[in-house]
């Protein structure tokens, strides 16, 4: 990770208020150490007031890497398309990135891997940069078939799009059996998917897979990042319900810049 800057990234899900916006960003701004890139994706109700409380820190917070993304996009630019949120609206409410594919819109609303590659192209062509969530369920896991899964979930993606697309990405590996439930993947779990990830992307382009940004995101907290962010092919976190408290994530965001 010497050569990749870290990235933590704040995924609130359907949770978080204005008030955790104020304290992250005041907590966040007092930091000393060198900080690692810091996204924060809050619902998008939320996207007009955080983006102004970001701009209330001007440079103290940007020249600090923070910025502002989303949790999901349509893979349509506009029209008729009732409730759905469009590429063009996150930019004009200063999103840099958007997080494209997670677990559980896939689960719970049936995005498809097809569907996944749409949104990760429409994010491009809007100019945001996707946050591409991959994972396996535990039947998967228990199957062994962990690479298979994330090789499919993948290389619909690289069909799409091309390899070189993922020079302006990042990839965030998400085992389903840890998202929420407390139980991470051991450090040596979650180096042996990346290293796979990696090496599958650097087959293609060795350029792009040494550069690629790859997150872990699964039950990610204080007691386990440092051993986490430390594995040569994790480069930061996806981080859930950590992210809900401002002093925990602040924790992990010094974490991060601290990785080795």
């Amino acid at each position: 990770m010497a050569t990749r800057r870290p990235l933590v990234a704040a995924n609130w899900k359907m949770g978080g208020s204005q008030q955790l916006a104020q304290e992250l960003f005041e907590k966040l701004s007092r930091l000393h150490d060198g900080l690692s890139e810091v996204v924060v994706c809050p619902p998008s109700v939320y996207l007009d007031s955080v983006q102004r409380m970001l701009s209330g820190y001007g440079q103290e917070l940007t020249q600090k890497l923070v910025s502002l993304g989303a949790q999901n996009l349509s893979h349509q630019e506009f029209g008729a398309y009732t409730g759905e949120i469009s590429g063009a609206m996150l930019k004009e409410f200063g999103c840099s990135y958007v997080i494209i594919g997670h677990s559980e819109r896939r689960r719970m609303y049936g995005e498809t891997s097809d569907m996944v590659a749409e949104k990760f192209a429409m994010a491009q062509k809007m100019g945001l940069t996707p946050i591409l969530c991959v994972g396996e369920s535990l039947a998967a896991r228990e199957a062994n078939r962990t690479f298979e899964v994330l090789t499919g979930e993948l290389d619909a993606v690289v069909d799409k799009v091309g390899i070189m697309a993922f020079d302006n990405a990042v990839l965030a590996y998400e085992p389903l059996w840890a998202i929420g439930t407390g139980k991470s993947a051991t450090p040596e779990q979650a180096q042996e998917v990346h290293a796979f990830l990696r090496q599958r992307l650097t087959g293609l382009s060795p350029c792009v897979g040494e550069k690629l940004r790859i997150l872990y995101g699964g039950s990610v907290k204080s007691s386990n990042a440092a051993d986490l962010f430390n594995q040569p092919d994790v480069d930061g976190g996806l981080v859930g319900g950590a992210s809900l408290n401002a002093s925990e994530f602040t924790t992990l965001c010094r974490i991060a810049s601290q990785a080795e």
